[in-house]
């Protein structure tokens, strides 16, 4: 149903940092005994990913990254372990697309109220109220997300990075910064500046 993960292991390229490499089980016994421990619970797994984000997209997505990511991480740790490990995954998985969701809505209500200043803006993050949009305001949401797409595609590649970072990922502006591999200043500069092009861009869609 959800996926097979562990035979296409040793067929990696990793590139990340050495001690983060996934491991690779090359034991026959414990890819037949991991595979057969997804099979039990990836029904259930699926069910809990649905219940809590109520769209399947979503949730297959999330169950499918907790599989590899056990896997990919622990598949050579003790099978009584797998569980535990498992449904931690699949939790913090979950918690992360809805924390996403939370910015982008956020972001969104503030961008479709029109709150804005001729100088330099505020975060839009850090200063719009942390709720959910009314369903009357669904249609504004999905015409301002569809504007939205094309205008950030038209951004610069740093104003780009940082706007995804932190207006959609949710990212604050340290984690921001250490991904970007930049200062914090030079992450609020790129913020403010995508920001700045993308208010002119979307002028027809501010209310």
């Amino acid at each position: 149903m959800i996926l097979s993960v562990t035979l296409q292991l040793d067929e990696v390229h990793w590139s990340g940092p050495p001690d983060a490499r996934p491991v690779r089980t090359t034991d026959v016994r414990v890819e037949r005994e991991i595979e057969a421990f997804l099979k039990t619970v990836e029904r259930r797994a699926f069910r809990i990913a649905e219940l809590s984000l109520h769209h399947p997209d979503d949730a297959l997505d999330v169950v499918q990254d907790a599989m590899l990511q056990l896997v990919s991480h622990y598949a050579n740790r003790p099978s009584v372990e797998w569980s535990p490990l498992f449904y931690q995954i699949l939790k913090n998985r979950i918690r992360d697309v809805q924390r996403r969701r939370r910015t982008r809505n956020r972001f969104i209500a503030w961008w479709t109220a029109g709150l804005h200043s001729e100088k330099e803006p505020a975060d839009p993050i850090e200063s719009a109220i942390a709720t959910d949009l009314a369903p009357e305001d669904l249609l504004v949401q999905t015409q301002a997300m569809g504007a939205l797409g094309a205008a950030v595609r038209e951004l610069p590649d740093r104003q780009r990075e940082a706007f995804l970072l932190r207006a959609l990922e949710g990212l604050d502006v340290a984690a921001t910064a250490q991904v970007m591999g930049c200062s914090q200043g030079s992450v609020k500069t790129h913020y403010f500046r995508a920001l700045a092009r993308l208010r002119v861009a979307l002028g027809d869609h501010r209310v």
